[in-house]
């Protein structure tokens, strides 16, 4: 897209509309259980505003015969602004922040004994003391159902949660400042140095370069896109149909294919497969580079095949000897491969931004030339210095709580890798809904044991990792280099990156706000909250269980993580020196990835016809079969949008997306 001014009629828009998404997410997600708003790296409710804004200006436009409101930049700029947001209000840090600064109060029992085992050991400043108000966050104010949300908000206890989230706003608000830094550092490597394909944004880009060339309506009236478009209209409205009808037969989006595999030998990695049909899936797949795609599924299907090929030659290791871990899928211990694999590929990404990083270094030190470019919102010189403020305000956030300086300095850094392993998966792969295998922790674990952190330290440090660093399904961090891909034509890069700021940070208080009152008016307990709270319990259950009987260094998780990063590193030489070579490392990082559970056959698809497109139609039958797999991404999410809308006035949602 053409450089274009930004201005700030569209910073306002998409701030406002995110903090309504904001405001609506919890009472959507949690209390109503209806299909969700923000969900995943590609939001269902900014996608939808952005389709009704760029129609109804190109409308508005040729029927007044006026310049447009808004130019596509601007569209794209505040769609991008309401994406930020919405990560925000769910997974990306409210789903489960509250509940964790109150769960060792509200269950403790005589049983677990937390009183006595955790409860000492948490800093007064990060949990609520008042064990009154944890109650009212939990059974709700007595008669808050009846309250207005106005009235209901002056009855909050708000001196009781002043404290907490003061402590818990400056860590907030120092991890956005160091995952911002660390964005404008790699963006222009990224972006411009490895012209990094993004098939997340390839769909908002072409509808915004119609609207940009004034053919909007070529673009939604085309015939590919509309063949497209007709699948998942036709699949969930007979599917919706039958949620609200049960006599009406419902087409099958998800078929059971474990029960075809045996259950021991070769295949029994394969004992609880299943095949999820989901369009918008295949047409991300479609969109993401073949090689990428390729490999996505090939992985998945080698990492089933791999754990038939150890039981049959006798190293099938029980999941026992995993020890205590906290990743949120882990379950074997050939899983922690992974734990090497994302040490090897960050080293991997860190080479080939080399140059640019070494120019970085320079410059913040005076020797080059400090003003931003292409995607970058302020120079390298302040981001480079910001990085370091930043992550230093964070060790010194984590020390004067009483974390040890050496398992803080660690701790902090593999989050932090891991988050730009994560982002750059999820943006070159076009996954839409990622999740990690092993949990940042589980690496220092296996390799120094739990006596490395003090007994505070180590419970201090899985609470950071569950409310920042684990569940990564709404993560920030890849919506922001979203948002440096997105910002790349746009002139006044100064106004943009101000509605960045402003988002992130008026996100965070609202999606509080808003959270807070809806968890004061029913209670948590008749929330939709069974994985919230038991996802939280089981961190601390299993912090206790290693201050009760501390683990050492894991030899198997050692020896699987060392197999990781030697098969990672085959394939970075393998993809580096051979141009032949079909598979690319991104592949192997989500081998055992839940997201890929749901995702593999999508990606199969996707390849399939990616290639069979243009291996025996061509480029000009490629550039047509596109438009058809742009449809389904468009009529999928059309209909999240529609069930959406009848799941608040029929009680019931049908769920077209994946939660």
């Amino acid at each position: 897209m053409k450089q274009s001014v930004i201005r700030p009629r569209a910073v306002v828009l998409g701030v406002l509309s995110g903090a309504l998404l904001c405001l609506a997410t919890p009472y959507n997600n949690m209390y109503l259980a209806a299909t969700p708003l923000g969900g995943g790296h590609f939001p269902l409710a900014p996608f939808i505003l952005l389709v009704c804004l760029t129609i109804l200006t190109a409308l508005v436009a040729r029927i007044f015969k006026t310049a447009p409101l808004f130019n596509g930049a601007e569209l794209l700029g505040s769609w991008m602004l309401a994406v930020l947001m919405s990560g925000i209000a769910y997974t990306g840090l409210m789903r489960t922040l509250l509940i964790n600064l109150t769960a060792v109060d509200h269950f403790a029992s005589a049983g677990n004994r937390w009183n006595e085992t955790l409860a000492p050991l948490l800093p007064q400043a990060w949990t609520l003391t008042d064990h009154n108000a944890v109650e009212l966050l939990y059974n709700g104010l007595p008669d808050g159902r009846r309250l207005g949300w106005l009235e209901l908000l002056q009855r909050i206890p708000w001196s009781a949660w002043a404290g907490p989230m003061a402590a818990w706003g400056v860590f907030i608000g120092l991890t956005c400042v160091v995952m911002v830094c660390i964005v404008n550092l790699f963006s222009r490597q990224w972006i411009v140095n490895e012209r990094m394909n993004f098939p997340l944004l390839r769909l908002p880009y072409l509808m915004e370069e119609s609207f940009q060339e004034g053919r909007v309506g070529a673009f939604f009236t085309n015939g590919f896109l509309l063949t497209g478009l007709m699948i998942p209209v036709v699949l969930h409205t007979v599917n919706g149909l039958s949620t609200y009808m049960p006599s009406v037969p419902q087409i099958p989006t998800v078929l059971l294919a474990g029960p075809y595999f045996p259950r021991t030998g070769l295949f029994m990695g394969f004992s609880k497969l299943k095949i999820y049909l989901i369009p918008a899936f295949v047409g991300f797949a479609f969109l993401t580079s073949r090689q990428i795609s390729l490999s996505f599924w090939v992985f998945f299907v080698l990492g089933g095949l791999l754990t038939g090929a150890l039981a049959l030659v006798g190293l099938h290791t029980p999941p026992s000897a995993l020890g205590v871990t906290f990743g949120p899928t882990l379950t074997l211990v050939e899983e922690t491969q992974m734990i090497g694999a994302y040490g090897v590929f960050f080293l991997f990404v860190v080479w080939l931004a080399r140059d640019h990083l070494l120019e970085v270094v320079r410059t913040a030190f005076g020797k080059g030339e400090s003003r931003p470019r292409e995607s970058e919102w302020f120079s390298t010189r302040l981001a480079f210095w910001g990085l370091v403020a930043g992550g230093a305000g964070l060790m010194a956030w984590c020390a004067a709580f009483g974390m040890p300086l050496g398992a803080t300095v660690l701790l902090l850094g593999i989050f932090f890798v891991v988050m730009v392993v994560a982002s750059r998966v999820i943006c070159q792969g076009g996954i839409a809904y990622f999740t990690l295998t092993a949990a940042p922790s589980d690496g220092l674990l296996a390799f120094f044991g739990s006596g490395f952190f003090s007994q505070a330290g180590l419970l201090m440090g899985v609470m950071l990792q569950k409310i920042q660093f684990l569940d990564l399904r709404e993560s920030l961090m890849p919506s922001l280099v979203h948002a440096a891909k997105v910002g790349e034509p746009v002139a006044r890069k100064r106004l943009y990156f101000a509605g960045i700021c402003l988002a992130i940070g008026l996100g965070v208080v609202v999606s509080f706000t808003a959270m807070l009152a809806l968890c004061h008016k029913v209670g948590v307990r008749d929330l939709q909250a069974e994985w919230e709270i038991s996802s939280v319990l089981r961190v601390y259950e299993d912090a206790q269980r290693l201050l009760e009987a501390p683990s050492g260094f894991n030899p198997w998780v050692i020896s699987y993580a060392g197999a990781g990063a030697v098969v990672m590193l085959g394939l970075i030489l393998c993809f580096q020196r051979f141009y032949w070579w079909p598979l690319h490392p991104v592949g192997y990082l989500t081998m055992y990835s839940s997201s890929m559970r749901i995702l593999w056959f999508s990606f199969f698809v996707g390849w399939l016809c990616n290639h069979a497109a243009l291996r025996y139609g061509g480029v000009e039958f490629f550039a047509k079969a596109r438009m058809l797999f742009i449809g389904l991404i468009l009529g999928d999410f059309l209909m999240g949008g529609v069930f959406a809308v009848a799941g608040l006035f029929l009680g019931q949602s049908y769920q077209v997306l994946p939660s």
